[in-house]
């Protein structure tokens, strides 16, 4: 006979089974967005399409070259978005001294980052994306912009841009501003520390192969509109105030003489730089000959010394007796290296800016001055 159920058992019984607990859901990773795939550029596998120069680091850079008596150089900062360099603020550099280099150095590297930690705390970019070089009649190659252009190409994401900025065309009322970087010949060239004439040729290198230009523009900002916009309101007031006539509902047009300048100002400085750079130029050329002659002369030397040699084991051999050991003729005789060019094509490049930038000044000049001519009726 079986035993009656305990009470414990029946409450067990009359309660809802337990539930197993639920087991945690896997996590689940959402990819990331085509659009949003190019603009997490981490690899920086997009290449670089272009620059955008935001319209606050154009007047900044146009301020400092006003106010500087030499050319100006500095930092600019932003961001690379979808193959896109875009630069959103700069700040100069001081000047490098040649009297204390090492000194000057350290210096400058202290400002640049006493420059970029203060830029992070106010949470402004402080991301390094290149450089900006001011340049006078178009001419902006030498070697320090090359120098410091191939660190910055080996170490920024591609490679960093050289904004150059004219300022004789700005004082003509052109803002003219260009984008640059390394070609990679000359880069694999300079790495390899050889500018050699047969390295040139392997490479194809010329002046005009150094760089390669990027496409650029400027985008301007709303508030920089207001300010242009609040500038040209105080021109005005300032020209009715001196005039009282122009106080009507018609507001004239103040009077402007620029017509009147012939552009004939800069031909003359333009053709001072044409000429002192051909004569540098020959001057290299010169050195280089006379290294090139003392190069030819010791070769020479070595290769008489190694056909004297081996006529003198010839007649050894055919009286019988041992030949002398041949020497290291690298020991007896130091040849010098093949000099470098790199400094021979930085100078053409100067020449071909300054031939271009007084063919424009020029042509322009001439058109005027054949009107003036005509109008005096002379």
């Amino acid at each position: 006979m079986a035993a009656a159920p305990s009470m414990a058992a029946a409450l067990a019984a009359s309660l809802p089974a337990p539930q197993s607990a639920p087991t945690p859901a896997a996590p689940s990773y959402e990819a990331i967005p085509a659009s949003m795939s190019r603009v997490i550029d981490i690899e920086a596998e997009i290449p670089l399409t272009g620059v955008q120069l935001d319209g606050l680091v154009v007047s900044k850079i146009i301020k400092q070259s006003r106010e500087s008596s030499s050319s100006t150089h500095g930092l600019l900062l932003g961001l690379d978005i979808d193959g896109t360099l875009e630069v959103s603020n700069s700040f100069p550099l001081p000047h490098h001294s040649s009297d204390d280099d090492d000194k000057s150095a350290k210096g400058i590297a202290r400002y640049q980052g006493a420059m970029l930690r203060s830029l992070k705390e106010v949470q402004a970019d402080d991301s390094v994306i290149g450089f900006y070089q001011s340049m006078t009649l178009g001419s902006f190659f030498n070697q320090t912009l090359v120098e410091t252009q191939a660190i910055h190409q080996e170490k920024l994401r591609h490679g960093g841009i050289i904004i150059v900025h004219d300022i004789s065309q700005t004082a003509r009322g052109n803002a003219s501003f260009r984008a640059f970087r390394l070609t990679k010949a000359f880069l694999d060239a300079y790495k390899r520390n050889n500018f050699s004439t047969t390295s040139l040729i392997n490479h194809r290198l010329t002046f005009s192969s150094i760089l390669e230009e990027v496409p650029l523009k400027i985008r301007t900002s709303a508030l920089l509109s207001s300010f242009l916009g609040s500038l040209s309101e105080q021109s005005v007031s300032a020209v009715a105030q001196t005039n009282p006539a122009m106080t009507t509902s018609s507001v004239a047009i103040p009077p402007s003489y620029a017509t009147l300048n012939l552009g004939t100002a800069n031909v003359a400085r333009n053709l001072e730089l044409i000429i002192e750079a051909v004569d540098q130029h020959k001057t290299e050329e010169g050195n280089l000959a006379y290294l090139q002659r003392q190069i030819a002369r010791e070769k020479a030397r070595a290769d008489g010394y190694v056909a004297k040699r081996k006529e003198e084991n010839a007649a050894r051999v055919a009286q019988g007796l041992a030949p002398l050991p041949e020497e290291d003729v690298s020991r007896l005789f130091k040849i010098p290296a093949e000099p470098s060019r790199l400094e021979s094509m930085l100078q053409l490049g100067r020449i071909d800016a300054y031939a271009k930038s007084l063919a424009e000044t020029s042509s322009t000049g001439l058109v005027k001055m054949y009107a003036v001519k005509a109008n005096a009726g002379i």
